[in-house]
């Protein structure tokens, strides 16, 4: 896992997505054009399920 912020590889180059930073204990996800107004935090488990989900509906 990498601590760098990283965008979706959906994202499209106009700036309108989210940054997420993958870690031990979860994720922090944030707004890439209001990045000074913080992130959000989701824990390890939760975010596993999210991305399980969203890979499922692909």
């Amino acid at each position: 896992m990498s601590n760098e912020w990283h965008t979706a590889s959906y994202s499209q180059n106009g700036g309108q997505c989210v940054e997420v930073r993958e870690h031990a204990n979860g994720a922090d996800v944030r707004d890439t054009q209001n990045r000074e107004r913080g992130h959000l935090s989701v824990p390890a488990r939760e975010w596993a399920v999210l991305l399980t989900s969203v890979r499922a509906s692909r």
